[in-house]
């Protein structure tokens, strides 16, 4: 199995049981070894008081590419601790990208950096997430 065969592979496992990230209407556009690109279009029900994406919702999307890019390998990981980044609203209609890229592995330990976008290529957000690996699998190999 190629890497990123086993990382779309990993992605169909954990996709199957991620309920809240389907509530929530993302999608997964790209999947590869250390990298997840996930998109939502920003619905009514996602707004705040101002009419702008609420923050937590952002955080979500980053949070589940996060997610992803980290379980690539097929090894069970969680995140340790995540920070975040406003940098512009996202808007009802918007259509987020979240891309996720794994800059350092070691040991248990990974570091994966998020960059939230919209349609325009407006920066909206960037995360930084750190995770580490546990026991177990998300398929058998």
């Amino acid at each position: 199995m190629t890497p990123k065969e086993r990382a779309e592979k990993s992605a169909a496992a954990m996709w199957a049981g991620d309920r809240a990230s389907k509530m929530l209407g993302m999608s997964i556009v790209e999947m590869d070894e250390g990298k997840a690109v996930l998109q939502m279009t920003v619905q009514e029900d996602h707004a705040n008081g101002h009419a702008i994406c609420h923050g937590g919702i952002t955080f979500a999307l980053a949070d589940s590419a996060f997610a992803f890019a980290c379980n690539s390998r097929n090894q069970s990981t969680v995140a340790q601790h995540n920070m975040i980044s406003y940098l512009a609203p996202g808007r009802v209609g918007d259509v987020l990208t979240a891309t996720a890229i794994e800059t350092n592995l070691t040991g248990r330990s990974g570091i994966c950096d998020v960059q939230v976008t919209n349609q325009d290529g407006t920066k909206i957000a960037e995360f930084r997430g750190f995770s580490r690996a546990i026991k177990g699998q998300l398929f058998e190999e």
